[in-house]
């Protein structure tokens, strides 16, 4: 399993409908992500552990997945970090 953070995008227009769609399919989704919307940014992102971002994806409602993306994500310790600075 590896973590993403999964990105889905909408309009201004299409916000609240969008948010519905989630809350009728599976309103435990809603909770899953983090919104940007009142800002303005009409977007929510949320990290999942899944095992390829296809599995990722199917966090989103199929409607709105077109509109969303997976994107694999790593931490780093500063241990990796000291070693990445050797190596350049």
């Amino acid at each position: 399993m590896s973590d993403y953070v999964v990105e889905s995008t909408h309009t201004p227009e299409e916000c609240l409908r969008d948010l519905d769609t989630i809350v009728q399919e599976d309103p435990e989704v809603l909770d899953k992500f983090e919104w940007g919307c009142l800002s303005g940014e009409h977007r929510g992102f949320a990290i999942v552990q899944a095992e390829d971002e296809r599995r990722a994806l199917g966090l989103v409602p199929a409607s709105i997945r077109g509109r969303s993306r997976a994107i694999p994500v790593t931490k780093f310790t500063p241990e990796q970090v000291r070693m990445a600075h050797e190596q350049h």
